[in-house]
């Protein structure tokens, strides 16, 4: 980017005649200082636009890499961009999705720090980006989806995941039965939750390389997806409720694996 000039006036809203951004540009507007910070920190996000009001740019810090200079905009503008009902915090970056990983980023670790979550058709933004929040606070080692039928990054998603989307590697497959062989084969214990299932996540051993799955909202896992586990299990939970929402039920059981892993040193 060029450097600043001093008789270069300061970048204002735009007017409402022009767009804001390029549709072209196929990315999305990410805000709020969680997500922005995490964003900022992640050198694989390319970030085409930083909005900061005022009193954001006193306290923006940015990192040591090449990024589009800050452009100065009142709150109530970003308001007008972002839409009445995005708690931006006078920030915001306009980015593009994170280029997705593959099952061979994890697929060899000896020793990885937590679970590898895989999701099985999950479809709804606001669960993913719910699970990717509690992936990050529980130390999974990565979220695996299909690459169809699965929720793509958005703006949505990444509001719910305040900032996880930029900590948490997302990894992509084609075929999610083959990649589950793939990972036992490499000795990943493959556990998918399941409500109907004999056995409570309790009962299982749950250390070593760990693999968590689960299906989509209201339908589960498919049918090859749960032959392909090693194990079923399921959460305990009262008898006056039939299930718990998908990213409830995963943050559970990625507590429960953090608090097993911690007692076994």
């Amino acid at each position: 980017m060029a450097k600043h000039h001093k008789s270069r006036p300061e970048r204002t809203a735009l007017p409402p005649s022009r767009p804001a951004h390029r549709a072209a540009d196929h990315g999305y507007w990410l805000y709020g200082w969680h997500a922005v910070e995490a964003a900022l920190a992640n050198p694989e996000r390319q970030i085409n636009r930083i909005l900061a009001s005022p009193a954001a740019l006193e306290k923006l810090q940015l990192p040591a890499r090449k990024l589009p200079a800050p452009e100065r905009m009142e709150p109530r503008a970003i308001d007008q961009l972002l839409g009445a009902d995005a708690v931006h915090q006078g920030i915001a970056l306009r980015v593009l999705p994170l280029p997705p990983g593959t099952l061979e980023d994890v697929l060899y670790h000896s020793t990885p720090r937590g679970p590898l979550l895989v999701l099985d058709q999950v479809s709804d933004p606001h669960n993913v980006g719910a699970i990717l929040r509690s992936a990050a606070a529980f130390d999974a080692v990565a979220v695996l989806t299909p690459k169809d039928h699965s929720a793509p990054e958005t703006a949505v998603m990444a509001k719910a995941a305040s900032g996880a989307l930029d900590i948490v590697p997302p990894l992509t497959v084609t075929n999610l039965a083959s990649a589950l062989r793939d990972l036992q084969a490499n000795g990943w214990w493959v556990i998918g939750l399941d409500g109907s299932a004999d056995k409570q996540l309790g009962d299982i051993k749950l250390t070593g390389k760990l693999v968590l799955v689960l299906g989509a909202e209201g339908k589960g896992m498919r049918r090859l997806t749960a032959e392909g586990c090693d194990e079923l299990a399921k959460l305990p939970i009262s008898p006056r409720m039939e299930s718990l929402n998908v990213s409830n039920a995963a943050a559970i059981a990625l507590y429960h694996c953090l608090l097993t892993r911690g007692a076994h040193g």
